[in-house]
């Protein structure tokens, strides 16, 4: 009787010390207390020159990306259709280099995902938040998958994966809106609508890569940031337009 007893305060026991141990990953009470205490988004000066480095890049690029496609739908509202559709073809090749370095960074990011030892805060993607049926659909379907994974470090893997589709998907999207259009007799209104949303979403898909980042950078054990930053450097330099000036600057 008195080994049964034993018994079941061994195993109320271990079951307890379970919990406590979920509870504390749930709470993020794992994190460096510098990480709490500065806020989970705050980073020091070397992890923050790493991602200007790499959002300053980016962010000119989607705002020459931005200003080239409101400046086609003005020539197109203004019946100038020929002068519109060439701004489109440069917005295209635009829209491909900058999916291309968003796709980059996202790879590196699940790259030294693998060496984070602490909990990864992981952002909810909501599928409201876009505009066009095709990531709708997409971001609903992963949001169910997304309750059922535990695992802090899983969820967000999910999320890149996620995101990098996204990027992929509004690409080839924007890519096969453009063929369609190729002749001024199927240029619409609805298909520049089209245009319009699919960039919206494309936009939102860069800030959360680039929130992503961030993240990773907050999380990643600081032996890590120089192989991470050549990492970057080699994403980057793609199509570098902002680091020359800087430096030419300093």
């Amino acid at each position: 009787m008195a080994t049964f007893i034993i018994m079941k305060w061994i195993l109320a026991a271990l079951v307890l010390c379970i919990v406590a141990w979920m509870l504390r990953r749930l709470l993020q009470m794992g994190e460096p207390e510098n990480v709490r205490r500065r806020g989970i988004m705050a980073l020091t000066p070397e992890r923050e020159a790493i991602y200007r480095h790499a959002a300053l890049e980016i962010e000119t690029q989607s705002a020459i990306l931005s200003i080239s496609l409101n400046d086609a739908i003005e020539e197109r509202d203004s019946a100038h259709d020929e002068v519109a559709w060439r701004l489109v073809q440069l917005c295209i090749s635009e829209w491909e280099r900058l999916g291309n370095v968003i796709t980059g960074l996202l790879n590196v990011t699940a790259k030294y995902l693998e060496q984070v030892r602490i909990v990864v805060p992981v952002r909810a993607m909501g599928s409201h938040h876009f505009k066009t049926r095709v990531m709708i659909d997409y971001v609903r379907m992963h949001e169910l998958l997304d309750q059922l994974v535990f695992s802090s470090k899983r969820r967000f893997q999910l999320h890149l994966r996620v995101l990098r589709r996204a990027a992929e998907t509004l690409t080839a999207e924007c890519f096969r809106t453009c063929r369609e259009a190729e002749n001024v007799a199927a240029q619409t209104q609805e298909l520049w609508q089209r245009l319009d949303l699919y960039f919206h979403d494309f936009d939102l898909t860069i800030k959360e890569a680039l929130l992503a980042f961030r993240i990773l950078l907050v999380c990643l054990p600081h032996p890590a940031l120089g192989e991470l930053e050549a990492d970057v450097k080699a994403v980057v330099s793609r199509s570098v337009r902002t680091t020359p000036m800087a430096a030419g600057m300093s």
